[in-house]
């Protein structure tokens, strides 16, 4: 079966969006290994109170976007 040429195109623009996404991920992993360089003692590598602070506001940023917080938080 063909595939349609709108799904085609619209498949390159995800392509583009997912190489994006990789470099973001991909700075942002650099930053976190800077702040675990900086940190004096292994138990503070796992900050849960900023973790649970990050996660809800990824949950109110999608909500206002309209965007699936379960799929954002799994990110």
């Amino acid at each position: 079966m063909p595939v349609n040429k709108n799904i085609i195109i619209i498949r390159k623009k995800l392509d583009k969006l997912d190489a994006s996404l990789l470099e973001i991920i991909k700075k942002r992993t650099k930053l976190v290994d800077l702040v675990i360089q900086n940190k004096n003692f292994k138990k503070d590598i796992v900050d849960r109170k900023r973790i649970s602070i990050i996660l809800n506001n990824i949950k109110k940023k999608s909500k206002r976007k309209k965007i699936d917080h379960l799929i954002t938080n799994k990110i």
